[in-house]
């Protein structure tokens, strides 16, 4: 009897001990799944921690060095918070942040205002709604590129379609768009909301899409007009994608590429904005301070960052 004892507890023994294995193995499944699927997805996850997550810490580094490309030992060279403090005190530098605030102001609510009137329209259209929705959308899938060369020239003060059009119905002295300091920026901007304007406008239309038509049905009954039923129904549901839109669209803080096609910040600055002037300071001034350049990028992502705090307090709701 003593034998059989001895030998059975250490088969309970190892029976619990596998009993356990097999229980911890389940929960660790069910916490982490296959762990196979994390070998599947390291390549990919590699790659987006070498050339997304790491530029960011990079640039973040970078600062607060007096990192100058042209001198490669200067990779490294810390000097805390200089490039701030010399930035405080650099008038082209708050000179180019206000044209920047400026711009956004003139691109960012338009471009959503316009956004959701033309998808409240195109929501109402009963047959063809695909092909609006296409015409809406064509201006986002040109390139950057073609869209500014193609409106520099539309905007040209001797040879534009526009100014002609202007001379042919009885203006004399139309703008000169991107040779006067007080038209280059509204100028700039109606090309930014004409190219910006479509994807928005896809975003409203599934908000739009996800209302159920019966409350429209209810407030109609109700008595609610048109209006009320925007004011009232609309736009509170539509939250989250307004939030969206806004969040996606605070990047013009910085717009460079608009300017470097077009005007290359003139004329008299009036279009030198934060993003064109740290590309300048990056890639074609003096000794190229990537450091100092890398600094005001930081400013301009903060900036963005408190857009985007502003807009989510501002808007906030339970689906948000």
């Amino acid at each position: 009897m003593a034998a059989n004892r001895a030998v059975s507890e250490p088969s309970g023994r190892v029976g619990t001990a596998r009993a356990f294995a097999r229980e911890f193995r389940a929960v660790r499944a069910q916490r982490w799944g296959n762990l196979w699927g994390y070998v599947f997805i390291a390549p990919a996850l590699l790659l987006y921690l070498i050339f997304n997550v790491w530029p960011i810490v990079r640039g973040f580094l970078m600062a607060f060095t007096d990192y100058r490309f042209l001198f490669p030992k200067s990779t490294w060279a810390w000097n805390g918070v200089d490039n701030f403090v010399e930035m405080a005190g650099d008038k082209l530098f708050w000179h180019s942040l206000g044209v920047s605030v400026k711009y956004s102001l003139m691109v960012l609510p338009p471009t959503v205002v316009l956004a959701l009137a033309v998808a409240v329209l195109v929501s109402r259209v009963q047959r063809g709604a695909q092909v609006y929705r296409w015409i809406v959308y064509f201006p986002a899938i040109l390139p950057i590129a073609v869209t500014m060369l193609m409106w520099r020239e539309l905007y040209n003060n001797q040879f534009g379609f526009i100014n002609n059009f202007l001379r042919t119905n009885g203006v004399a002295n139309p703008p000169n768009w991107f040779g006067d300091p007080s038209w280059v920026l509204p100028a700039l901007a109606f090309i930014d909301i004409w190219r910006g304007f479509g994807f928005p406008t896809l975003l409203f239309l599934v908000g739009l899409y996800a209302i159920s038509g019966e409350l429209y049905e209810a407030a109609a009954i109700d008595g609610a007009g048109a209006w009320q039923q925007l004011w009232s129904i609309t736009l509170p549901l539509l939250k989250p994608v307004i939030t969206l839109v806004i969040v996606l669209n605070a990047h013009v803080v910085g717009a460079t590429e608009q300017i470097l096609l077009t005007t290359n910040g003139g004329p008299q600055n009036a279009s030198y904005t934060l993003g064109f002037y740290l590309y300048n300071q990056a890639f074609t001034q003096g000794d190229l301070r990537l450091g100092y350049a890398a600094a005001m990028s930081l400013i301009a992502g903060l900036i963005s960052a408190a857009i985007t705090l502003a807009t989510f307090t501002l808007l906030r709701t339970d689906r948000t």
